[in-house]
């Protein structure tokens, strides 16, 4: 039996879709649209409401406090550290060994040149702190009593795919629409990965059940710089995109009168400072680890921005359709 903690979220609901029946449960706080019957309500960071099945083989941690716009910035903490501390507990009290624990790239920072898994932490905000503190605890825990053990930690860079209404879908969406704003020239380069082979491989860790403490970047490659994507996407939807391009330091200059506005009118708005910074900065990851290491994702980059894009813009869906927002 697969405990999946925070399941039902974007990831988790297409993680828990390619399971079989009566084989999971799902723990998390909010219900699950599609899993309700399946879905036990609880949070991690409550000891007394969060719980396990004793017949669990093995765990899969996706929840998290992941927004750039989380308030106050003490929750990233609650929920990403501490949270993985009780999961730990848990997981203690029933004998449970296995674990799959999905971490972020963003513990290495901004503009790093292609690290590896081994790159030293270097995060710029505190998703990025507080996954890499949980990331301290795991391994604290695992070092304590390695025997039988097997940890998998997982650092995917930014996620997209259907349904999701994250960052990824916000620029698809604004270069689809054919009003989309370049800030700089276009060649910073950008690491992807579809939801579709995210998953694919949490459950190819699953199965291989390896011992011992391991580390994966997942990236779908190649990565692409802001102007390839553009020509994938004008590929995919057949059709050319214009588009402006203004400079660096304008686009700054715009996340912060936004940055001001959202904050004398308490909003959340879809262009901050922050979003700029990750918009122009280069991020890319080397995946070389998990790319050898016998995985075969079943998707290409392209096929799932290609899918990505078909479903939300080219075919006709309902309105009120259920969707997961994770930016």
């Amino acid at each position: 039996m697969i405990s999946i903690i925070g399941g039902s979220g974007f990831v988790g609901t297409r993680l828990i879709s390619s399971l079989e029946n009566n084989t999971f449960f799902n723990y998390d706080k909010n219900k699950s649209v599609f899993f309700n019957s399946s879905t036990i309500k609880c949070d991690i960071i409550d000891k007394k409401s969060f719980q396990l099945n004793k017949e669990t083989s093995g765990v899969v941690l996706l929840a998290a406090e992941h927004r750039d716009d989380v308030s106050p910035l003490s929750l990233y903490y609650d929920v990403n550290v501490k949270g993985t501390e009780n999961v730990l507990k848990k997981m203690d009290e029933f004998g449970i060994k296995h674990l799959s624990f999905t971490s972020s790239v963003a513990i290495y920072g901004l503009n790093k040149l292609n690290p590896t898994e081994n790159h030293p932490e270097d995060p710029f905000n505190h998703y990025g702190k507080s996954k890499w503190q949980a990331e301290q605890v795991i391994k604290e825990w695992y070092e304590k009593d390695p025997e039988g053990k097997s940890i998998t930690i997982i650092r995917p860079t930014v996620i997209f795919g259907e349904k999701n209404r994250g960052n990824v879908y916000n620029l698809l969406r604004q270069i689809a629409s054919g009003k989309f704003l370049m800030i700089g020239k276009g060649q910073n380069k950008k690491s992807m990965a579809y939801v579709g082979n995210v998953v694919a491989f949490i459950k190819h860790r699953l199965e291989l059940a390896e011992e011992g403490y391991h580390v994966f970047n997942y990236v779908d490659k190649p990565d692409l710089t802001m102007t390839s994507l553009l020509k994938v996407i004008e590929k995919s939807l057949n059709k050319k995109i214009p588009s402006i391009r203004i400079p660096v330091w304008l686009g700054f200059l715009g996340g912060y009168g936004f940055d001001f506005l959202a904050f004398i009118t308490r909003k959340k708005l879809a262009i901050s400072s922050v979003r700029v910074k990750k918009f122009v900065a280069t991020t890319q990851f080397d995946a070389s680890k998990v790319h050898s290491s016998g995985f075969k994702p079943p998707f290409t980059l392209e096929e799932g921005l290609d899918r990505t894009l078909n479903y939300e813009f080219v075919q006709e869906r309902s309105e009120d359709e259920e969707v997961f927002y994770t930016e």
